[in-house]
């Protein structure tokens, strides 16, 4: 009887450890989203997934900080998941546009894919913005290089351009303001 008591009292003892734990990853990775650390809570997120997949809201966080450190391909385990409530529907659809419009572009840069008749939703995730400005083009000679304005921010541009690699070919797109490079976006 005493060594039963002993198990259940051990057990009691790591499960409340691993709740605190948990809850303690859940406060951290809103923490860092809000200190905008973007790939840590990425990343703190993946690494706790299996833990909270059921609770929309970390999931939610997870996928906007995957989003904002340019894991674009991370969504889509969010995407299948938010499906409970309207507002996991709503951010579900807002991540599926976004992965999309990467993987078409990514087959029209790499494969000469043709997207420039598509009509698709829009976000306002600058690869949404960048997306759009390359289907506006038309038809067109690929090329090696575009460089795009930004329809509401004059002094806002984007470079687009695929840096080759002898595996996998990732596409860039480069901001810029004021003609200085403020970020650089990579994407696989």
């Amino acid at each position: 009887m005493q060594t039963k008591n002993n198990l259940i009292i051990k057990t009691l003892i790591l499960l409340s450890l691993c709740i605190g734990l948990y809850a303690d990853a859940k406060q951290e990775m809103l923490n860092l989203y809000k200190n905008e650390k973007y790939e840590e809570a990425c990343k703190l997120g993946f690494k706790n997934f299996s833990s909270y997949r059921k609770n929309e809201s970390f999931v939610s966080l997870y996928a906007f900080s995957c989003l904002y450190s340019d894991y674009i391909d991370r969504l889509s385990i969010p995407i299948a998941t938010l499906k409970f409530t309207p507002e996991g529907r709503a951010n579900s659809a807002y991540f599926s546009v976004i992965l999309m419009q990467k993987k078409l572009l990514y087959h029209a840069l790499i494969d000469g894919y043709d997207i420039t008749s598509l009509n698709l939703p829009t976000t306002d995730y600058i690869f949404s913005k960048v997306f759009d400005l390359y289907v506006a083009l038309g038809e067109h000679k690929q090329r090696k290089t575009y460089v795009f304005n930004d329809k509401e921010d004059k002094n806002t541009a984007y470079k687009l351009y695929v840096l080759k690699d002898e595996r996998l070919s990732k596409i860039v797109v480069e901001e810029f303001y004021n003609n200085i490079s403020i970020k650089q976006h990579i994407y696989w």
